[in-house]
């Protein structure tokens, strides 16, 4: 009998639910690039009531099998091909990288210590502890200039642009329920600031280097967390706050509090940046091949 890692069996297609802070994924091991992925498949494995259910999915390939991944297959033996809840490619999830490090982990493909995963977003580093946490490099932000407005009904707000490797709009409010419920897209100008889209965050204050957040995250609605969203967070705080690591030559740290769980971000005098959380497999089993024959064409 095979095992549902055996890719030799067209009929057996593994799958993985797992997640970071609650933001959840479908994890499709797929080590040489041999499953069909369409958008329309991708968005039915992540529907929460008729298939698997996520935020988005991660599918597993090795680098060197992926074309959009090949030039990094030196750095990086593993490509994380990221795909949002509705079936649109993404850049780079901070919270995915956490999880599909874990799986290559349970998988027996690394142990605890340093890896290297490559993205879209570039080759991210990664650090298993043996508490547990997991640890990722999330790079360099990059803050373009210019104002940015976001809005809520009948509220605005004037909003941080921070590039994670993915936009963001950061937005400091008085009250958490000043976001709404969500659902859609809030409304920026100027619309040239994000000709793709952007993750809106909104952010309240805790504490001194303690903030929370909601996230409205393109493609897949409001989630439970954003691992890229926490960081660009932690930057517009740092910089609201006055501190930037790059120049005063101290890391500064936030606890950043997300619905889902908290994280924890730190910006290095070097512009690094590093985000520590949590990651969890909670289930694994088989996606039915008829089923999800379908879902492609769809």
């Amino acid at each position: 009998m095979g095992t549902p890692y055996d890719r030799g069996m067209s009929t057996r297609i593994a799958f993985l639910k797992g997640h970071g802070t609650e933001n959840d994924f479908v994890i499709v091991p797929d080590p040489e690039n041999a499953i069909d992925l369409p958008p329309a498949a991708v968005a039915a494995l992540c529907d929460r009531r008729a298939g698997i259910g996520g935020d988005g999915l991660l599918h597993v390939v090795r680098s060197a099998a992926h074309p959009e991944a090949e030039s990094m297959a030196a750095e990086a033996e593993w490509f994380m091909d990221y795909r949002n809840g509705d079936g649109s490619i993404a850049e780079m999830c901070g919270n995915g990288v956490r999880v599909f490090a874990r799986y290559l982990q349970r998988a027996g493909h690394v142990t605890e210590g340093d890896l290297a995963v490559a993205t879209r977003g570039g080759v991210k580093t990664v650090h298993i502890a043996k508490d547990g946490d997991v640890t990722v490099g999330m790079g360099k932000a990059v803050l373009p200039d210019g104002d940015v407005t976001v809005s809520v009904g009948e509220r605005s707000w004037p909003a941080r642009n921070v590039n994670m490797g993915n936009p963001h709009a950061v937005a400091f409010v008085d009250d958490l329920t000043h976001a709404g419920d969500l659902h859609s897209p809030p409304p920026f100008s100027p619309a040239a600031a994000y000709p793709d889209g952007v993750n809106v965050e909104f952010v309240v204050d805790r504490a001194p280097g303690h903030v929370a957040l909601r996230v409205h995250e393109r493609g897949s609605g409001e989630t439970r967390s954003c691992g890229t969203g926490a960081c660009a967070v932690a930057v517009a705080a740092a910089r609201r706050d006055g501190a930037d690591p790059t120049v005063t030559g101290t890391p500064v740290t936030y606890t950043v509090d997300v619905p889902g769980g908290t994280l924890v971000i730190t910006e290095r005098p070097d512009g690094e940046i590093e985000m520590t959380g949590p990651a969890v497999i909670v289930a694994e089993g088989e996606i039915d091949a008829d089923w999800l024959d379908a879902a492609r064409s769809a």
